[in-house]
């Protein structure tokens, strides 16, 4: 009955009066009627169908619309799926960029206040914490330190020098036994020239071993060592720095008022000030320590050294190369001399 209905309803044609309004037809009633009748017993609208071949076509080309809210539904839930890693990694990257930016603010902050505070202290506007025993040791140590590297300059130029000479001694000891050899008439006296200049090489070339071992100590000792405890002492400066600048902070808010807005300021200061102290004072007791250890060691290293130094040069000057052999065996140097086949007839004397 439906289908009927509708079928007349699609063919019937309205007529249209030249005024617009449209022409009483015989049927108006009882079409009326059947519209009337297809609202009430007609389908749900949530189950309304969608007839692709128009009316009276085969059930095959029906759609429920059901269906089509469930994959409209299906497919806002999959952008969503999609657009929440993106949204994740975009919020790790604006955390990343927060993070950044809040390192480079306390940075520029802190350079700031250190900044104002040396500026400060060199005008003498500001206050320094100074401690005098500590500060006269660090003094001590740096114009140590700069003896030293012209003591290990000039050892070095020594080394060089008699590298040089010893290089010298062995290149005429070779020319002399060649001579001694094309010359008869003179073959004695170039003979014992030339034993005279390799023995004067080998002595030579053990005190080389001697000054190398004396050089590379002192190497050791104020290119590490010292240069270990300087680098504490700078950062132990740098806190003094700091530390100063925050106690100046602190002060100049205190001496401010106090209200709803200063407190927060002046607890903020307490604590930036309370960490840096602790960061000084711990710094402090390192480079008192660090600057006791190496008075000890220097005494030790030095004493050492020095004594080796003199024994070498003095019985290398004296000729004296057993002397000289037995200060290196003492000192547990190792020198690498060649040997020769022979012993000259200056070593048999």
């Amino acid at each position: 009955m439906t289908d009927g209905v509708m079928g007349k309803a699609a063919t019937m044609e309205i007529a249209i009066n030249s005024n617009g309004d449209s022409a009483e037809l015989p049927e108006d009633d009882s079409l009326e009627q059947d519209l009337q009748q297809v609202m009430v017993s007609g389908p749900n609208l949530n189950e309304t169908s969608i007839v692709s071949g128009g009316y009276g076509a085969p059930a095959e080309g029906i759609i429920a619309t059901a269906s089509i809210k469930g994959c409209v539904a299906g497919s806002s839930n999959i952008h969503h799926s999609q657009s929440n890693p993106v949204s994740a990694g975009n919020e790790a990257a604006r955390g990343i960029a927060g993070e950044k930016f809040d390192v480079v603010k306390k940075w520029g902050m802190n350079t700031y206040k250190c900044t104002k505070q040396m500026i400060s202290e060199r005008f003498g506007r500001g206050s320094r914490t100074v401690d005098l025993e500590l500060e006269t040791q660090i003094e001590l140590l740096r114009d140590t330190k700069r003896k030293y590297e012209n003591v290990l300059r000039l050892a070095r130029a020594l080394t060089g020098h008699f590298y040089s000479m010893v290089q010298t001694q062995r290149a005429l000891g070779e020319a002399f036994s060649d001579l001694s050899q094309k010359s008869p008439e003179l073959q004695e006296e170039f003979g014992y020239n030339a034993e005279t200049q390799k023995l004067l090489c080998k002595n030579g070339e053990t005190l080389l071993g001697a000054i190398n071992f004396f050089v590379s100590s002192i190497n050791t000792l104020v290119n590490k060592t010292m240069e270990d405890t300087l680098l504490t002492v700078k950062l132990f400066e740098s806190a003094r720095l700091e530390y100063d600048a925050y106690r100046t902070d602190l002060e100049e808010l205190n001496l401010g008022p106090r209200d709803s807005l200063t407190l927060p300021k002046i607890d903020l200061a307490q604590q930036l000030h309370s960490l840096h102290k602790d960061k000084y004072e711990r710094l402090r007791n390192d480079v008192t320590i660090k600057l006791k250890f190496l008075e000890e060691n220097k005494v030790k290293v030095m004493h050492k050294q020095l004594l080796l130094f003199h024994n070498a040069v003095s019985s290398y000057f004296a000729g004296n190369q057993q002397q000289l052999e037995l200060t290196l065996k003492q000192f547990n140097v190792k020198v690498n001399v060649p040997s020769s086949d022979k012993p000259s007839w200056l070593e048999e004397q």
